[in-house]
């Protein structure tokens, strides 16, 4: 079993070999990694689960998918407080099959699955120093990330005020959207699907975050993994205020033309999780001077906060309505 697990590992660092700088002291191959800290920039930690049965399914999700999703999610929250991510730790625990000879079919999906995680670490210039493995029936990954940002820059939920205008980035709901066509159809091509491609390969708001935070633009920010409905209540929890936002103002997805008469693209927006984008408040002094879009990207300012400690929604007929929780939620029955 040993010799198994050193091929293995063997197989992860030929697959993901870093060209670090000079901040790594010491990377993998030895118990843990050594990192030096840049002067005056703060450290940022976070990390990510990503499970079979619970965040992808195997038989629909491509392995190379698999692979850039898993980093690309916890890199996101990095983004999410104007950082730049370094390096990661991979833990990863797989089925025996999966660690078959490189003729096996098992080996086709790990290496599949490298090839999208070396991918993402190069797309979001963030090296592998090290991680863990073992043998599980099921996959299970888990994702370290080490990033930094300029010493009191860092961008936090508490720093909402009421007044601030809310923002967010690009379109919300369409990785809602591109996983509904992935379970209901037996083959569709990313390339020609702008909704599944960002649902299969997501591209976490780095730059926009690092510029937001080195403006000092943004007062507050979090990013959107679990739906803007569970989100916004936990930005204004963080920073004691309440948020009034406008449903014709949201950014949904467009119908496709084969939708039925039930497509509700206003509860895509609200409570599908996976977009991975920005949303942050700006003061009201500084809103005037948000662009519409951000080199490419779009931004929408959707509401504002206030001082009641609860969030609304104006519906199109100008009622208010209390906008629940209804993301993303392990937990719910």
């Amino acid at each position: 079993m040993k010799a198994g697990e050193d091929k293995l590992v063997k197989r992860i660092v030929k697959a993901l070999a870093p060209n670090p700088g000079p901040w790594l002291a010491l990377g993998v191959g030895d118990d843990a990694a050594l990192l030096t800290p840049r002067p005056g920039y703060e450290t940022i930690l976070t990390c990510d689960w990503f499970l079979e049965g619970s965040h992808f399914l195997p038989g629909k999700h491509p392995a190379d998918s698999i692979g850039w999703k898993c980093l690309a999610r916890a890199i996101s929250d990095l983004a999410a407080m104007g950082g730049k991510p370094k390096c990661f730790l991979l833990s990863l625990a797989l089925p025996g099959q999966l660690t078959l000879k490189e003729k096996g079919r098992g080996s086709r999906w790990l290496n599949e699955f490298l090839g999208g995680l070396r991918r993402a670490a190069r797309r979001f210039g963030c090296v592998s120093v090290g991680g863990d493995t073992t043998q599980r029936r099921e996959i299970l990954i888990n994702v370290t990330v080490v990033g930094e940002v300029l010493a009191g820059r860092a961008v936090r939920r508490s720093g909402a005020k009421a007044g601030d205008r809310v923002f967010v980035s690009g379109v919300l709901g369409e990785a809602e959207l591109g996983l509904q066509k992935l379970r209901r159809s037996a083959r569709i091509s990313p390339k020609n699907n702008r909704a599944l491609r960002k649902h299969l390969y997501p591209e976490p708001r780095l730059a926009l975050g690092q510029w937001l935070a080195d403006g000092k633009l943004a007062s507050s920010m979090i990013d959107l993994s679990d739906g803007l409905s569970s989100d916004l209540p936990r930005l204004c929890a963080a920073s004691g205020v309440g948020a009034r936002i406008e449903a014709a103002r949201i950014p949904s997805p467009k119908a496709p033309l084969t939708a039925s008469k039930r497509f509700d693209a206003l509860g895509l927006a609200l409570n599908g999780g996976d977009d991975y984008e920005l949303l942050f408040t700006v003061g009201a002094n500084k809103a005037p001077r948000m662009p519409r879009s951000f080199r490419g990207l779009a931004l929408t300012e959707i509401g504002e906060i206030t001082r009641e400690r609860r969030v609304v929604m104006v519906q199109q007929d100008r009622t208010r309505k209390a906008l629940l929780p209804r993301g993303w939620d392990p937990f719910r029955k």
